[in-house]
């Protein structure tokens, strides 16, 4: 019986990963009165009596709570943004590249990717390890968003707004607009790119699911490549991933009339690859569920992983 305790299990990710913890038998679950869930003593006694600590926290208040472990045995995976670049942590991601679950398997610390990076990263780490994407490459990437992404403030504008600020946030709105997001270190870091990417993020009016799309011009590629050439390579370096699907070439099967839906992989812990284009250019999708893959559910899968249950438990 491993013991969990979700220290921020209020917030939005915190909760999505309860109810996926709930009723499992390996488990205990590790409760703090709602009363003293800022009382530091309380919460370092809970801390250090879990075999697994998960902050759904903000930046500073993860790292304070993972600053009150005083002992050797508690693990830690951490969903904020604190850590995916930090020394001394695993990034999260056990389908990123060959080594990367023994890595998160044996790890003390692991650092729960962001939701964009996950969609760029599953698209962008295979084209830079199989040479085909420059490591100095201009990448520009956009992602479509669900509004739960952003938080409880931001959950609470859209799904309390009065009428006419409801119709003010009906349109997609483009955001981090100073192009410095918070997921832009992981993401270049992470891809092994010489560049900083050119990332926009888009805000959508609707509760959750994503599309990472990330466009290519067949020229810039290190080699000649075409569409089906670049699916292939996708086929061939996620085979046997239980939780990546390659999707049929130019989404054959999966388009509703011609448009693409954000939503395919809600409620799921999957992420859909797509390729689309022509000789000359090439347009790569990500599609997952904000709060799954992209948050909640690659948390308890990391958790699965570290603690020797299957992968698949409670994501299935």
């Amino acid at each position: 019986m491993h013991r969990v305790f979700i220290d921020g299990q209020e917030g939005t990710t915190g909760l999505q990963i309860r109810d996926r913890l709930q009723g499992r038998r390996d488990l205990q679950l590790l409760e703090i009165d709602p009363e003293r869930r800022k009382d530091p003593a309380a919460r370092r006694a809970l801390i250090n009596e879990a075999d697994v600590l998960i902050t759904c926290l903000p930046d500073d208040a993860a790292r304070e709570s993972i600053g009150l472990i005083d002992n050797p045995r508690t693990r830690v995976i951490d969903p904020s943004t604190a850590h995916r670049t930090a020394d001394g942590w695993v990034y999260g991601f056990p389908e990123l590249r060959p080594g990367q679950r023994d890595a998160i398997r044996s790890a003390r610390r692991v650092a729960v990717p962001g939701c964009h990076a996950t969609g760029f990263l599953a698209l962008v780490v295979p084209l830079v390890a199989r040479g085909l994407l420059p490591r100095d490459a201009r990448v520009v990437a956009r992602s479509l968003t669900g509004y739960s992404g952003a938080g409880r403030k931001t959950i609470q504008a859209y799904e309390q707004a009065d009428a006419a600020r409801r119709e003010q946030l009906r349109g997609p709105r483009p955001y981090a607009l100073t192009l410095q997001h918070k997921h832009l270190p992981e993401m270049r870091a992470l891809a092994g790119l010489d560049r900083v990417p050119f990332f926009e993020p888009v805000i959508g009016d609707f509760y959750k699911g994503m599309l990472v799309s990330v466009p290519l011009f067949a020229d810039a590629l290190s080699q000649p490549a075409t569409p089906a050439a670049v699916h292939e390579l996708y086929a061939s370096y996620y085979a046997g991933e239980p939780f990546i699907r390659v999707m049929p070439p130019g989404g054959q099967g999966a388009l509703d009339e011609g448009y693409l839906s954000a939503l395919g992989c809600n409620d799921t812990n999957r992420l859909d690859v797509f390729v689309f284009g022509g000789p000359d250019q090439i347009l790569l999708v990500a599609r997952l569920d904000n709060l799954g893959k992209g948050a909640s559910g690659a948390a308890v899968q990391n958790m699965n992983l570290m603690l020797g249950t299957p992968e698949d438990t409670g994501l299935d």
